[in-house]
């Protein structure tokens, strides 16, 4: 199908906020939707109260748009998903690796959400012990150092998987205080109080390989339906990443089930 052209998406977000001059808008990703005969358009939507992004469904024949989330559907909804995410999934890990639930989360180092659901996360995993838990990077475009720091989180990962889940930690603790400019020395900062070695740390942050397993593991998120963080999956189910820990758990629970065939 034809794509629409980023100047048709930017005239049709005039014509829907250009009565707001405190509104702007950037097109960050169209391409084709998951769904046959969609176009998917990724927005980025600012104002006064922050950034948003936002996707937009749009028809073949470019006269309609549809907002909101795509649900798969069937009577195993959630496999082709977690098929996905077991082949492509390339970020630190920890719990038993043939746990009968396995956790996904799609992160973005420089969201304030993402840092104020994290104690809520490692709760659930303080609860749920046969649990495997995968840490995804997901840097959103509209954060000008998401980027850079996972590529810190994906080079302390791979040199020692105690050190990358107190870089995280350390790295939430720390977002008000770092700045697209101050960037580099912060996250040194943060890799030395994590017990790596920064300099090699930063070094690898910036080799070819290190952005393209980043764009693997923001591919990845894409094609399963992540635009947004954070997002978590279990066992390929879709949860929102706010979600209180009892329903997390009760999630939990039932893919549990699931694999052990009581249902």
């Amino acid at each position: 199908m034809a794509l629409p052209t980023e100047e048709t998406v930017d005239s049709f977000l005039s014509q829907m906020f250009g009565y707001d001059p405190t509104v702007t808008w950037k097109v960050a990703d169209i391409r084709p939707s998951e769904v046959p005969g969609l176009a998917e358009v990724t927005v980025v939507i600012t104002n006064p109260q922050g950034s948003n992004q936002n996707r937009l469904l749009v028809s073949a024949d470019g006269k309609h748009a549809i907002t909101g989330d795509i649900l798969p559907f069937g009577a195993r909804p959630f496999d082709d998903a977690r098929a996905k995410l077991e082949k492509g999934v390339n970020g630190p890990a920890k719990g038993p690796a043939k746990a009968p639930v396995t956790i996904v989360e799609f992160s973005d180092m420089q969201c304030p959400h993402c840092a104020k659901v994290a104690p809520g996360i490692d709760q659930l995993l303080a609860q749920e012990t046969e649990v495997h838990f995968i840490f995804q990077n997901f840097p959103l475009p509209m954060h000008d150092w998401a980027e850079k720091a996972a590529g810190y989180v994906d080079c302390v990962g791979r040199a020692s998987n105690d050190a990358v889940w107190k870089f995280i930690q350390k790295t939430f603790d720390e977002q008000a205080n770092i700045t697209e400019a101050n960037a580099d020395e912060k996250l040194k900062a943060i890799a030395t109080a994590s017990g790596a070695n920064a300099e090699e740390i930063a070094a690898c942050a910036a080799k070819p390989d290190t952005k393209a397993r980043i764009e693997a593991s923001i591919a990845l998120g894409k094609s399963v339906g992540v635009n947004a963080t954070p997002t978590l999956f279990i066992n390929g189910r879709n949860v929102p990443g706010g979600a209180p820990v009892d329903l997390l758990k009760k999630i939990v629970d039932f893919q549990a089930r699931q694999e052990k065939g009581d249902k």
